[in-house]
């Protein structure tokens, strides 16, 4: 039977967070934290698998997110004020500690948790995203860069050229998201195809083609892809979307030398000595991990690090989640084993 999932809400004097959670209230804790432009929801093929193994899981929606605070400035959306919402939730759960696991924009935040805040963590785990780069700023991300597949005079800034596109014109990029948030939740949440492999992704062609989706700037109505998202869950994406706009998911890419300023305050030199796990999606060719040298900072930041692939798209919580789900399941029993639940 599955476990049943339910919904919180958590409030402080300076954020208000809304939470997903399933399994015993005393089992060891999990905490999934999503990225852009997700919600709580992303991990709704996770929380009932771990809670049936005896694990407390929780999935908030991020600040910016759902039924989360939407705060109105930019610098709101930095990684410092993110991870303090989650200690906030963590306290608010009564715990001590949890395992962390991240996907994209949700990934820094939990690596950013075990480098500020070791005592809270058991064990951190990314989806797509390794540790270092992104933490650093986007000037860290272009250093990553793989120049035969993105040469500089053409993409200044390789893969990440979407993200200077946020920088030189945010009102256009979140406006092209909010024209119609439906069609958005469509065209962004689409599974993994090997075709891509070797080639330029798409976020390199935002700035050539001013915007993600071109001069009209607003989302084509292409098929639902299905091996990703239900009709369901695409009405959920899209009615949270509609609500709360794009100025508070967009914000995080707004923020980059304060980020890279919050790393530099790291203890241990950054060094992450808990047990690590990092989860590689082989057709992410924006997060491309597999060919360039995105992953590498990585292995000299950690003690105790375990590395997977999985054949999957950038969404691989949503699109493989049997195979996301087998990953943190053995990790977590061998590397991880004081933290499993006891029967």
């Amino acid at each position: 039977m599955a476990a049943a999932i339910t919904e919180h809400v958590v409030k402080s004097t300076r954020h208000t967070t809304f939470y997903l959670a399933a399994g015993p209230r005393d089992g060891p804790l999990l905490i999934f934290v999503h990225g852009w432009p997700e919600l709580s929801i992303s991990w709704r093929h996770q929380l009932p698998a771990f809670a049936a193994l005896g694990f407390r899981c929780v999935a908030p929606d991020m600040r910016g997110y759902g039924r989360s605070s939407v705060p109105g400035r930019h610098e709101d959306y930095g990684q410092a004020e993110i991870v303090t919402d989650m200690i906030e939730l963590l306290d608010a759960l009564g715990r001590e500690r949890a395992v962390w696991i991240g996907h994209d924009w949700g990934s820094p935040v939990v690596w950013n948790i075990a480098s500020h805040h070791p005592g809270r963590v058991a064990g951190v785990a990314s989806l797509c995203v390794p540790y270092g780069p992104l933490e650093q700023g986007l000037e860290g991300l272009i250093a990553a860069v793989d120049r035969s597949v993105y040469p500089e005079d053409e993409f200044p800034a390789g893969r990440w050229e979407y993200m200077r596109f946020y920088e030189e014109n945010f009102a256009r990029a979140t406006a092209g998201f909010e024209a119609n948030p439906y069609n958005t939740a469509k065209a962004l949440f689409r599974s993994g195809s090997p075709s891509g492999r070797g080639k330029p992704s798409r976020t390199a062609f935002v700035r050539k083609q001013g915007g993600w989706f071109g001069p009209d700037n607003a989302a084509p109505d292409v098929p639902r892809d299905d091996a990703v998202i239900t009709e369901e869950d695409l009405s959920v994406y899209a009615a949270a979307m509609t609500r709360t706009g794009f100025f508070g998911a967009d914000s995080y890419y707004m923020n980059h030398a304060a980020n890279a300023a919050y790393a530099g305050t790291a203890g241990n030199g950054g060094v992450l000595e808990m047990p690590v796990l990092f989860i590689a999606a082989r057709y992410d060719y924006t997060c491309e991990c597999i060919d360039s040298d995105l992953a590498k900072p990585m292995a000299a930041s950690r003690g105790n690090l375990t590395n997977r692939v999985i054949d999957s798209g950038h969404w691989m919580a949503q699109e493989k989640p049997v195979a996301v789900n087998a990953a943190p399941s053995h990790w977590l029993a061998t590397q991880v084993p004081d933290f499993w639940p006891v029967p």
